[in-house]
This record gives structure tokens, C-alpha cells and sequence, in this order.
């Protein structure tokens, strides 16, 4: 048995080793979603930080609980404590003074009697009343003594932390290292200020006094930010008093220590610190609403503690230009607000630095961010997943890795190319990696290593690639219905599906809106919502058409995402004509269009949205045309039906292999012609 003993503790070397990593998928699928609602990257960042997401706080959250600190402070505390413990002490004394002389017989104490009878109401009037009279209590003396020890630690707590514990009962040699203090630190002030101090004075300052300053600041500058910031907070206690409250303490301050040297002393400090440091909130004030009193000291350390609650709010708003998340003060928030608070700011600063540097946001020349080909593929994975599920109708058997895509199997293997998604022929190639080791003087014995090379794959009988071609409306209404971001979320998925499964197959993208355009799927995804009226459909036909001409081997497959019909057609000289309702010219340069695009062999689907009558008769009788089929699917369901639709052009067995085995349309609705 070892002879040492386990200890455990809690760990406080940094961020928590054991803690699990980020949630990079959650994050990138909430912004995915506002940057496709037409957002900026940088901006559905910052709303996703601002905002969390069901697992994970956001700042939103944490300045709330910044805010409700700071009301509690405010209803918690006032500021009288001192007033109130110096009352304390002064009907202490003067009950026992009362109790003395009432044991003494002799004409004096009667004299005394009449002056402490006719005391003023007024505290600091009484102190001041009471400062030549000659005691007779000795415990009565002492109290009153205590009043003026207290006002003096109460006065140099207020401009040096923690001075009203470190004086108590201080001896007079202490008081007058103190004001020794207060006497060197203001000629190095004014020598500052005149700019005639060294760094060799500051040495030689912290040298003799450095004990007043446990901080330990650098120069002369951490020293003075240091001090104006209390003496800041000083002062903004002293506003936040009633006016009372404040004559009180200023006739009070005359009585600290029983000497007026030290008020000058302090008096002249916080003139030269505001002199100095004219930027710090001196004039500020707040409202005190609570019962449990603060002392001088206490009270400035609650006024700083304000302070920093309102810099922490204004850290979490991240609402200044360059704004970041490393500008939270973490140390800040757990001691003012707690380790929760800090561990959930540390995660989101390492959520937005991940997602800065793990490449899913790129920044364009023009400065600003996008979503990169690597987040695109990583939410069109998610998407698939999605709507695989949907397809499935069940859970499980969801994630396409694994499920095969090739045709059916011939016997024979092959080498591995890119691009091949048949599955491995496994005692192939882990024959090849054997007999490679040994011929490379190798001992399999001991293990082996696959090499890229050893790879065989199943080979499997030709399929018929496909051309598709998926055409979007980008129009004014369907950003108005709530209908641009499902229309995104459709093209990533299917975009990702042939990309990931389908590779031999040729995908092109195309909007329109009062005029059409071939997109990327990073500029599908980024593409803002466009108000122009106009769904020009004639004009995406030609563009399809096109493509198709392009892949003569392919099969076409046509796939019409729409909620209108079309009020746009390009002139023969290029011009877009727009018309509403639909021009006979428009409807009959779309159809002669779509009677072209028959003729290629193309498998034409619509995907109808809406429940506009006018738009369902002339979608019916368009798909009538071409012998093609009509969808009108829920928007939860628009990406199931697309898909579906392109999986079943290829024949139910791609269907099949895909999905596990189900095949079928979605849940949308299909009208066969």
C-alpha cells in the first residue's frame, strides 16, 4: 500500500481539463440559419452569442445576471453605516458620562449635567459640541475617542482599501507614517502633474510606502489610475447621500483622528487625482434603497463594485466597434457575479474563437465574413440528416455514411479512385497491405499498416448519372410568406447529397426572381431577400435547358421550386418584360421554354407553394404537359420532398439504398399527371 494519501480539490489551474469541447455543430447550424434568413456571418454570430442556444448561455443571459447583482446591491445597502455606528458610540458615551455624573454630588457635575442635557440633535454637531469637554467615564472617554479613530479609518479606507481594519487600534507613531504618506504621495502627484517626476522618485516612494499599496503598481501612472478610481468612487458615494447626510460627514471629517492636518492631506490628494484623471466619473451618483448600512470604506468599494458591473454590461453588449469576446473580464465576472457566469463567458469567448479559427468562417476581401465551403458542407450534412428522417419516417438508419449508393454488384473488385463511394472489398485489400509490407521488408507479423494503394472496391453494374437542374424562386414573395430560408435549407441539402453520394451527377443552381442567375451554393446561402418583383421563369428554363445540353449522356432532371406564377420573360433583346397578373406573352415564352426542355428527356417535378388557386391550376397544367409530377409540400417538409423527388428520378433502388430501405415521397402530397 502506497503510504500517500488522495486529496481533492477543486481545480483552479484554468479552464476545466475534463470540460467537453464546444459545441461547434449547434453553434454553425444557428448561424447557417440566420446567414441563409439573409443575415451577415459576423452578425448571426454575434446573435448567436448574444442569444445562446438551449445548452449553452448567451450574453443576453449574463448581462441579466450583471443587472440583477447590481440591483441587489442598490436594495440591499445604504450609506449611512458610518453615521450610524458614530451615533452608536456618541449615546454609548454620553449614557455613561450620564451614569458618572449622576454618582457625583459635586457642582461641576451638575454644570456637566446641563451640557450634555442641551447636546444638539444633529450627530455631527454633538462630536463637534463634545470635543473640549473634560470626561469623567473613563469607558465614556474611550467611546468618544473611538469616534474620532473611527471617522479617521473611515476617511482613509474611502481612498485606500482595507485602511480601516490595518489602523485599528493604531498607535500614534502609525498615524503619522500616514500622514508622512499622504505628504510624500501628493509632492510626487504634483511633481507628476508639473512633469518633473522620475522613475527614480517612484522608487523611491514605493520603497518607503509600499505597503500602503498592495496592488504593487509598476509607475507612477498604475499608481494614480489605481488611486482616481477609488477617490472617483469616493466622490460618487458622497453624491449618492442626502444632503443631510453629507453636511453631517464634512462637519464629522474635522473631528478624524482629532487632527485637520489629515483632512488637508486628503483633500489636497483628491484634487490632484482629479486633476490628473479628469476622465473618471466624478459627478456620478446612485440611489441607495436598502437598510443594511455601509461605512465610508465599504460604501466606495459598493460604488466601485457598481462600477465595474456597468464595464462588465458594457463588455457583454458587445455593441462598440471591434467588439470581441476576449474583451470580457472574466476575473471580473466571477468575483462579481459568480463561477457559473465566468465558465459560461470562457466557453462562449472559446466557441467564437473556434469558430473563427476551425475555418468555417472565411473573411472576403472587402473585410467582411462568410460562411466557407467546409460550414456549407457541414450544415448540408446536418440538412441531409434531416431529411433523411423525414423520408425514413422513423429514427434510425438516418446518417447517409452509411448507406451505399453504387448499383448492383458485378463480382469483380477494382483499384480505388476519388470520387468512389462502392464499398471496400475488405480481404482484398487487406491482402494488398499484407503483401505490400512484405515486399517493402516488412514483418506483418507485427502488425500492418493500409496504404491508400491497397484499396479495392466492389465494382458495381453502370448507372445513368443525372443532370439536375434545380430551380428556385428568389422573388418577392417568397421572402414576404417565410418561404427564403426552407427555399435554402433545400438547395444545401440536395446540393450536399450529390456532392457527398452522387458525385458523377451534375447539380446546377438557379434563381429567379425578376431575372434568373446561376449561383453557388455559397452565394444561394448568402443571398440577401430581394424585393424587386418579378418571377422570371421563362428565363430559368433557358438556363436549364443549357445545362442540360451541356451533359448530352446525363438525365435531365428538372426540379421547380416556386409559390408564383410567372410575370417575367426576357425580351429577344435581352430586356426583362414584368407584368401582373401574368402577360399571355410571359406564360407562352415559359411553356414553349418548358416544352423545350422536355424535349431534352428532362424528369420535371414542381413544387408547388402556397395554396394560391391560380398558381395550383397553372402548375397542374404545366406538369400535364410534360407528363411531369406536382408536390406541395409543407415548408418543414420542402427538403424531404426535393430530395425524394431527385432520389426517385434515379430509380427506387438509389431510393432505397440511400434512405434504408423506405420508399416514397415525404410527407408531401403527389399528383401524378
Amino acid at each position: 500500500m502506497s503510504p500517500h494519501r488522495a486529496r481533492y480539490a477543486r481545480y483552479s489551474g484554468g479552464p476545466d481539463p475534463l470540460a467537453p469541447p464546444v459545441d461547434l455543430a449547434d453553434a454553425l447550424d444557428v448561424i447557417g440559419q440566420d446567414v441563409m434568413a439573409g443575415y451577415s456571418a459576423d452578425h448571426a454570430m454575434r446573435e448567436y452569442l448574444r442569444r445562446g442556444s438551449r445548452d449553452q448561455t448567451g450574453l443576453d443571459e449574463l448581462a441579466r445576471r450583471v443587472a440583477e447583482k447590481r440591483q441587489e446591491l442598490l436594495q440591499r445597502h445604504s450609506l449611512d453605516g458610518t453615521l450610524r455606528e458614530v451615533r452608536e458610540l456618541l449615546d454609548r458615551a454620553v449614557l455613561e458620562e450620564r451614569k458618572q455624573l449622576a454618582r457625583d454630588l459635586d457642582d461641576d457635575a451638575r454644570l456637566a449635567e446641563m451640557r450634555i442635557e442641551s447636546l444638539p440633535p444633529s450627530t455631527a454637531s454633538a462630536v463637534s459640541e463634545l470635543a473640549d469637554y473634560s470626561w469623567r467615564s473613563p469607558s465614556a472617554r474611550a467611546d468618544y475617542e473611538r469616534i474620532k479613530d473611527l471617522l479617521g479609518r473611515e476617511a482613509l479606507d474611502q481612498r485606500f482599501a482595507g485602511m480601516k481594519q490595518a489602523l485599528e487600534n493604531a498607535t500614534d507613531e502609525d498615524r503619522e507614517q500616514v500622514r508622512q504618506m499622504l505628504s510624500d504621495l501628493n509632492d510626487l502627484l504634483a511633481a507628476h502633474a508639473r512633469g518633473e517626476d522620475t522613475s527614480e522618485q517612484f522608487r523611491e516612494f514605493m520603497e518607503q510606502h509600499g505597503d500602503f499599496f498592495p496592488d504593487d503598481p509598476q509607475d507612477v501612472d498604475e499608481l494614480i489610475d489605481s488611486l482616481a478610481q477609488r477617490a472617483a468612487a469616493a466622490q460618487r458615494m458622497m453624491n449618492s447621500m442626502t444632503a443631510e447626510q453629507r453636511a453631517e460627514l464634512m462637519q464629522l471629517s474635522a473631528q478624524a483622528f482629532g487632527s485637520p492636518a489629515l483632512m488637508d492631506e486628503l483633500g489636497q490628494l483628491d484634487a490632484n487625482l482629479q486633476a490628473l484623471r479628469p476622465g473618471e466619473d466624478w459627478g456620478g451618483s446612485e440611489q441607495f434603497e436598502g437598510a443594511q448600512g455601509l461605512g465610508l470604506g465599504d460604501g466606495t468599494g459598493a460604488l466601485q463594485q457598481l462600477a465595474s458591473l456597468d464595464e462588465l454590461a458594457e463588455q457583454l453588449s458587445q455593441s462598440y466597434p471591434g467588439a470581441r469576446m476576449d474583451d470580457i473580464d472574466i476575473d471580473a465576472l466571477a468575483r462579481l457575479v459568480g463561477d457559473d457566469a465566468a465558465v459560461d463567458a470562457r466557453t462562449l469567448s472559446e466557441l467564437e474563437r473556434a469558430l473563427r479559427d476551425s475555418g468555417y468562417l472565411n473573411r472576403t476581401s472587402d473585410g467582411q465574413l462568410r460562411l466557407s465551403p467546409k460550414a456549407m458542407r457541414q450544415l448540408g450534412k446536418a440538412l441531409l440528416r434531416d431529411v433523411a428522417t423525414r423520408l425514413s419516417g422513423r429514427q434510425g438508419q438516418r446518417d447517409v455514411r452509411h448507406a451505399g449508393a453504387a448499383g448492383e454488384a458485378s463480382g469483380a473488385t477494382r483499384e480505388w479512385q476519388f470520387g468512389d463511394t462502392e464499398p471496400w472489398d475488405v480481404t482484398r485489400t487487406v491482402t494488398n497491405a499484407v503483401l505490400r509490407t512484405a515486399s517493402e521488408g516488412g514483418q506483418p507479423a507485427r502488425g500492418i499498416r493500409i496504404d491508400i494503394r491497397d484499396v479495392e472496391v466492389t465494382e458495381t453494374e453502370a448507372r445513368t448519372q443525372a443532370c439536375v437542374a434545380l430551380l428556385v424562386d428568389t422573388s418577392f414573395s417568397m421572402a414576404m410568406d417565410g418561404r427564403w430560408v426552407p427555399m435554402k435549407r433545400t438547395a444545401l441539402a440536395l446540393h450536399h447529397l450529390i456532392s457527398s453520394r452522387f458525385r458523377g451527377d451534375a447539380l446546377q443552381l438557379i434563381g429567379f426572381g425578376r431575372h434568373a442567375e446561376v449561383m453557388d451554393i455559397e452565394e444561394l446561402t448568402a443571398l440577401d431577400a430581394q424585393w424587386a418583383k418579378g418571377t422570371n421563369l421563362h428565363h430559368a428554363l433557358l438556363l436549364a435547358a443549357r445545362h442540360f445540353r451541356k451533359h448530352p449522356s446525363a438525365q435531365p432532371v428538372l426540379l421547380v421550386v416556386t409559390d408564383g406564377e410567372p410575370t417575367a420573360h426576357l425580351e429577344p433583346d435581352g430586356e426583362v418584360y414584368f407584368d401582373y397578373p401574368p402577360h399571355p406573352l410571359t406564360v407562352a415564352y415559359s411553356v414553349r421554354e418548358l416544352d423545350n426542355v422536355a424535349r431534352l428527356g428532362a424528369q420535371v417535378t414542381f413544387f408547388r407553394l402556397g395554396e394560391d388557386p391560380g398558381l395550383a391550376r397553372f402548375i397542374d397544367q404545366m406538369a400535364r404537359r410534360v407528363d411531369g409530377r406536382v408536390v406541395a409540400p409543407e415548408l418543414d417538409d420542402l427538403g424531404a420532398a426535393v430530395v425524394g423527388s431527385y432520389l426517385g428520378s434515379r430509380g427506387p433502388g438509389s431510393y432505397r439504398e440511400q434512405f434504408g430501405g423506405f420508399y416514397g415521397g415525404g410527407r408531401g402530397f403527389w399528383v401524378d399527371d
